[in-house]
Formats: structure tokens, sequence, C-alpha cells
């Protein structure tokens, strides 16, 4: 099944999985620190499931993140890029 998502959520996702490699951690590592199976962190990066407000904090946290850095910047939301 192939998943389509405007080009914000889209970046949204790639960010989702680059701050995860920048912090060294493999998806089963992120899913044990949320209390969640790996399949949880596989998803939420590839799009299968939506990332809800609650989550996103969680993975800014351990990625050592600001939130800020998943979400497109102005030029980007004014484009029509936002998630």
């Amino acid at each position: 099944m192939t998943l389509i998502y405007s080009p914000g959520y889209q970046r949204f996702l790639a960010r989702l999985r680059q701050a995860r490699e920048e912090a060294g951690l493999l998806q089963r590592e992120v899913g044990r620190w949320l209390g969640r199976p790996q399949s949880f962190v596989s998803k939420c990066e590839s799009g299968e499931r939506r990332v809800d407000a609650e989550d996103l904090r969680r993975f800014a946290k351990l990625y050592r993140k600001p939130v800020a850095f998943f979400l497109p910047d102005e030029e980007e939301a004014d484009q029509g890029g936002a998630p």
C-alpha cells in the first residue's frame, strides 16, 4: 500500500527518522524507551501511523531536538507544506 502525504508531512517523516539516526538509536531502543513495540516506531517513521502531539514531544525529548526541528518553518508552511 502506497501512502501519499503532503510535502510538509513527508518532510516531517524524514526529520523524524533523521533525528533518531543522529541520536544513534535503533527503532527497538526507541520503542523500549517509549514503552511501545519497535513496530510502533517503524509505523510512525513510514507514515503508516500518524504521530500525535504527545508522541512528538516524547520523540523530541529522547532525540534531544526541539519540537520545532520536526515541523516546517514558516516559509515552508506558507507554501502549503504544513503537515
